[in-house]
């Protein structure tokens, strides 16, 4: 793409695939109703806001995910299965293209997420890529609950840049949410809403002229 020399990556179904129908059945056995409302891909209960943005700790979200349910003896590791039920995984590829990405532009991770999540995440590429983290993918990696801010404000997008000097004329984002592709045009942002599966990353960010 011209003139851009900065990508900002968002993380669930961009690189790392997510299942947002196998959630809500999960909480749905929980015993929680109306989960469109509850948790969706475009909304979802203030609770999951409080909790990307480490406004509650993990006990303050089980015991809201308890009151959801109307179920009080639901233990944290029913809950904690629930939840992470959204999370389903990447390829190898991924992660090679995400250096060859870097090799051509500052590139960053910016991801709503929560410490449940995060932890489940840090494991899982530790287990099955012998990875630590994603620091020698990206020049740097923002997660919403160590910043206290979460997609789609443009409070969040205005940190990444600031911290960075980012020009943001000369900086794409990359979402699959459209709330979020909204926010980031709010502070000048180029954007691209992902519409491919994260196993189609790589042939994605070639029809668009990223690499």
């Amino acid at each position: 793409m011209q003139n851009i020399k900065n990508i900002i990556f968002d993380y669930g179904n961009v690189i790392f695939d997510i299942d947002f129908k196998i959630a809500q059945a999960s909480f749905q056995k929980l015993g929680i109703t109306d989960i469109e409302n509850f948790f969706a891909h475009k909304a979802h209960n203030q609770l999951f806001d409080d909790f990307e943005t480490g406004a509650i700790s993990p006990a303050e979200f089980r015991a809201g995910i308890r009151k959801a349910a109307h179920k009080p003896e639901l233990t944290d590791a029913e809950i904690d299965a629930a939840w992470n039920s959204l999370l389903i995984g990447t390829i190898q590829e991924n992660h090679d293209i995400l250096l060859k990405v870097k090799g051509k532009y500052r590139t960053f991770l910016l991801s709503n997420n929560n410490e449940i999540h995060y932890d489940w995440i840090i494991n899982y590429l530790k287990t099955t890529f012998e990875l630590n983290n994603y620091d020698d993918y990206f020049e740097k990696a923002y997660f919403s609950q160590h910043m206290k801010l979460r997609k789609p404000n443009t409070n969040i997008f205005e940190q990444v840049l600031k911290d960075n000097n980012l020009n943001p004329a000369e900086t794409l984002f990359i979402d699959d949410s459209p709330q979020h592709i909204e926010g980031a045009k709010k502070v000048g942002l180029n954007t691209l809403l992902m519409t491919e599966k994260p196993a189609q990353l790589e042939s994605f960010l070639k029809a668009n002229g990223i690499i």
